[in-house]
């Protein structure tokens, strides 16, 4: 078996995804699975499909051009580069959008190739990342009646984002205000709008609360259905896996050495000034992995006595001093990740999935 490697069971995933279904549902809340963590994995879109997820959503067109053949409407997250209209709305059936700019380009794109492509307007509630500022009334009324004016694009409903740029939590009022933005614009332009999109996993927490207000009917769900995490809050959802990611290492050194380094200290390879603290001798391993293809601050050893000391671009040191196990060169250690570790591990071609 090859190393390092991430170990991917599906059935965990898709496990997680039903439950997760299940619980929006009872709000009237449908979920967008959201498949950016497995940079277009197919196996693992596969998964949220197999678990219910109608629509698969991705940041970036060369991932969904990836899973071009999957028997699902594809979603685009990222707001739409104009330079690259064209492969959008080849590739994606609906993307977000906040710039009427590049919705007049996807407008002449979709007119070329004989495709109505769906359009959300983003509206900016708080968090301060993508979006029409809320304030911003009266552009949010022009934007909107410029778009119901082009063909080619449809706008199928408005979307905001919370707590990835700025912080921001997910409340009641904020995404309130999305609604009473909705119910104006339907007024005005005597027109409907199916979707109103609250945000992330972040959003979770008030179906937890149960305080999602009542209109919001879409989630872009990614984190809980790999994870079954409520980052927001730190919390789980009920009968969900946590562990449907494991990254293997194998370990190519093994030596008892001082837990302090001996000399003067200056900056690491990454420009930090590390501290260690002096407990005497202590057995180490050394796994061939590191900063490159991980991040070290976001997984944990499976062997809970074990803890890692740190790491370089290549190289992740931990302490089994502790460990009941007989770890040797050429032996395995294995690691839970959270989801900036599957990001960065999905990410580097160093590191082989395989999915079980």
């Amino acid at each position: 078996m090859f190393n390092p490697r991430l170990e991917i069971s599906l059935d965990k995933i898709t496990h997680n995804t039903k439950r997760v279904i299940d619980v929006c549902r009872q709000y009237g809340i449908d979920v967008v699975g959201v498949n950016k963590v497995s940079c277009g994995s197919k196996e693992i879109a596969a998964a949220m499909i197999d678990g219910g997820i109608k629509i698969i959503a991705d940041s970036r067109i060369e991932n969904l051009k990836m899973i071009s053949d999957i028997n699902a409407v594809k979603m685009l997250l990222r707001l739409p580069m104009i330079s690259r209209a064209r492969e959008i709305v080849e590739a994606a059936d609906i993307s977000l959008n906040s710039e009427l700019k590049a919705i007049k380009q996807l407008s002449k794109a979709a007119l070329a190739i004989g495709k109505l492509h769906k359009v959300i307007l983003m509206i900016d509630v708080g968090d301060l990342r993508e979006g029409i500022f809320l304030d911003r009334e009266n552009e949010i009324m022009e934007v909107v009646d410029e778009i119901l004016q082009l063909k080619g694009v449809k706008l199928i409903g408005l979307g905001t984002n919370l707590s990835c740029f700025g912080g921001i939590i997910p409340s009641k009022d904020n995404l309130t205000k999305l609604i009473e933005i909705k119910n104006k614009i339907q007024k005005q332009f005597n027109t409907t709008l199916e979707i109103l999109s609250g945000g992330n996993s972040s959003s979770l927490h008030l179906i937890q609360n149960r305080s999602m207000p009542k209109g919001i009917n879409q989630l872009r769900l990614g984190t809980s259905l790999i994870l079954g995490t409520v980052e927001i809050n730190n919390t789980r959802i009920d009968n969900t896996y946590i562990d449907a990611f494991r990254l293997v290492t194998e370990i190519i050194e093994v030596k008892d050495k001082p837990s302090k380094p001996v000399g003067e200290v200056g900056k690491d390879a990454f420009g930090k000034k590390p501290f260690f603290k002096d407990i005497g001798i202590i057995k180490r391993a050394i796994c061939a992995i590191g900063k490159q293809d991980i991040d070290i601050d976001w997984m944990k050893p499976q062997d809970e006595t074990i803890t890692i000391l740190g790491g370089s671009s290549d190289h992740l040191i931990v302490d089994i001093t502790y460990s009941n196990q007989n770890y040797e060169v050429g032996g395995e250690i294995s690691f839970f990740l959270d989801y900036v570790a599957i990001l960065k591990a999905m990410t580097s071609s160093y590191v082989y999935k395989v999915y079980i």
